[in-house]
């Protein structure tokens, strides 16, 4: 039976693979529509507040 690899080797190695085959534009698309996405929007509808929002009350409910 062959060894199977841990999500953390897989992960690495998928990481490897993608900063090799990508440039620096590749990487700040998907930070910017990562952004995007997220937003600042303190009326979220998962129930989790914003980074900004959380350093803002920093650390208080």
């Amino acid at each position: 039976m062959a060894d199977k690899m841990s999500r953390e080797e897989a992960g690495r190695k998928g990481g490897e693979e993608t900063a090799r085959t990508h440039d620096k534009d590749f990487y700040q698309e998907i930070g910017r529509k990562g952004g995007e996405s997220r937003g600042n929007d303190s009326g979220r509808s998962d129930g989790k507040m914003s980074r900004e929002e959380a350093g803002r009350k920093g650390g208080r409910s």
